[in-house]
């Protein structure tokens, strides 16, 4: 059984209003300096890598790039 709700005329206190804070969008899509190469990785390294890009919608080349990122900012 569907339990009631019961509405009032009260007045709704809606609080501070919340300033914009992401970045423009411009701005989240910049292009990055790349360099193209030629990389040869082991195959269950690539698939594992396909397999998140169909989860995620990322290409498995981005993804690949990302970790590459992340371990070189790590240890510069």
């Amino acid at each position: 059984m569907k339990k009631k709700i019961n509405y009032t005329d009260e007045n709704i206190s809606i609080g501070e209003r919340v300033i914009d804070f992401l970045p423009t969008p411009a701005d989240l899509a910049k292009k990055e300096k790349t360099a193209r190469i030629t990389i040869n990785l082991n195959k269950a390294s690539i698939d594992f890598f396909k397999k998140e890009a169909k989860k995620t919608g990322v290409p498995y080349q981005k993804l690949i790039r990302s970790v590459i990122d992340i371990y070189a900012s790590h240890h510069t």
